[in-house]
């Protein structure tokens, strides 16, 4: 019986989880357009949950969350707004499984989060290239993402650092 409600508790934290991620995704989708920023940029605060379900839960739920993340990018914003979400997702999601969980590997969340970012901004420029048939913008768009995605990372991960206690004091008590 024991187990089957801390199967529960874990259901229900990662849907909580889940609704956070989603949430943050839609609202980072209303951010409009700002000058100097790469246009299609947004902070990935979303991020911040796939970050801390790689560290503490695990890489399964970490996937979990980064493929319904893309699924309802999909569903609110179209075809192309979901590859692109899964490629930078999964990726992201990649190099924080690998990074939060190396004994070897020491980088504080604030580098963690800018790989994760620049990872992220990777997988979405590859595919954009792939859809426009223009390799060039690795070259020309790409400079200006990555730039962003060290601030945007360095964001994502403070912000990780700063809510990771409470997150898993929560997540423990499953």
């Amino acid at each position: 019986m024991e187990r089957k409600k801390t199967t529960i508790k874990k259901v229900a934290f990662l849907g909580i989880m889940g609704a956070l991620a989603l949430s943050l995704s839609f609202l980072e989708s209303l951010i409009p357009p700002l000058p100097g920023i790469p246009p299609g940029a947004k902070p990935g605060l979303a991020n911040v949950v796939t970050m801390f379900l790689a560290s503490s839960a695990g890489v399964a739920d970490a996937f979990g969350i980064t493929i319904i993340k893309a699924v309802f990018a999909g569903i609110t914003r179209g075809t192309t707004a979901m590859l692109m979400s899964a490629a930078g997702g999964l990726l992201s999601t990649l190099a924080a499984c690998i990074l939060l969980r190396s004994k070897k590997i020491k980088l504080g969340y604030i580098g963690i989060g800018i790989i994760c970012a620049v990872c992220h901004n990777i997988g979405q420029l590859t595919i954009a290239c792939f859809l426009s048939g223009t390799w060039a913008l690795v070259t020309g768009y790409g400079p200006f993402l990555m730039l962003f995605a060290v601030a945007t990372g360095f964001v994502t991960g403070t912000t990780l650092k700063l809510v990771l206690p409470a997150l898993e004091k929560t997540f423990n008590r499953l």
